[in-house]
């Protein structure tokens, strides 16, 4: 590499900005095992959605193209409403996956399930009800709203390739799309992309959403079905963040009791 600038760190990663020797700029995760997200963006990208190229993958490295950001157009985001359904149109082989599952530095299951509620529950949502600390009464509430997954899931539909973590900070706007980073990648339901782009906002939402229903139109009730697929990422909060996230849990979870 001709050059190195730190761009500081996250989750325990040390992250930069490098120059190869034949000149491209690139991104660079060090600190941990990143096959996984590797194998993820290699795998969403075959959909045809843009992600970053995988340059280099190694035991405690992650190279990738620098993506140049811009300011996201309303363009733009129906543009990435339509890829995205794309790319969960692409479909999967199973709900789960071949590699470990990461969100942030917290593993995850990926060993596939017969069916999305079953999934959910074993795979997403009881492992971090154990990790969150929570007190036992909203432990029982949790209890309750997971024997209803089956019943409130809507109506079954095959695996779709998703790309499990799609908060705001995980599109990164360049070319006049949006560009997909950071994956928690899996054979999972569709509405979960949808509802996390929900969660904290994104720019454009409405022509996001607007797009990616012309391509590919969700079942009917999938609005009434976002706290449901907000579970999990509250859960991940709870754990990574403390309590502060423990009140947007709970109303979640009264929301799924009453669908």
């Amino acid at each position: 590499m001709r050059s190195v600038e730190d761009l500081g760190s996250s989750h325990g990663w040390r992250l930069s900005r490098a120059v190869l020797d034949d000149g491209r700029q690139v991104f660079v995760k060090s600190g941990a095992d990143f096959t996984s997200e590797a194998a993820g963006l290699r795998w969403l990208g075959q959909s045809g959605v843009p992600v970053p190229e995988v340059i280099s993958v190694g035991e405690d490295r992650l190279v990738l193209e620098w993506v140049s950001e811009e300011r996201p157009t309303p363009q733009a985001a129906e543009r990435f409403g339509r890829d995205l359904a794309r790319m969960h149109r692409a479909e999967a082989q199973a709900f789960g996956a071949p590699w470990p599952g990461f969100i942030a530095e917290l593993p995850m299951d990926n060993s596939p399930a017969d069916d999305w509620p079953t999934f959910y529950a074993t795979r997403r949502v009881l492992p971090f009800v154990r990790q969150a600390g929570l007190p036992s009464r909203d432990m029982r509430q949790i209890d309750r709203a997971v024997d209803r997954f089956a019943e409130v899931a809507g109506p079954a539909e095959p695996p779709a390739r998703i790309h499990g973590d799609l908060w705001s900070g995980n599109v990164l706007w360049s070319g006049g799309a949006g560009v997909l980073i950071d994956p928690a990648a899996h054979g999972g339901h569709r509405e979960t992309d949808l509802a996390m782009l929900a969660l904290f906002g994104a720019p454009h939402l409405d022509r996001i959403l607007g797009a990616y229903r012309e391509e590919f139109l969700p079942a009917d009730g999938w609005r009434e079905r976002v706290p449901l697929h907000q579970l999990h990422p509250l859960l991940v909060h709870v754990v990574l963040f403390g309590g502060s996230y423990r009140d947007s849990l709970m109303a979640a979870v009264g929301r799924v009791l009453a669908l």
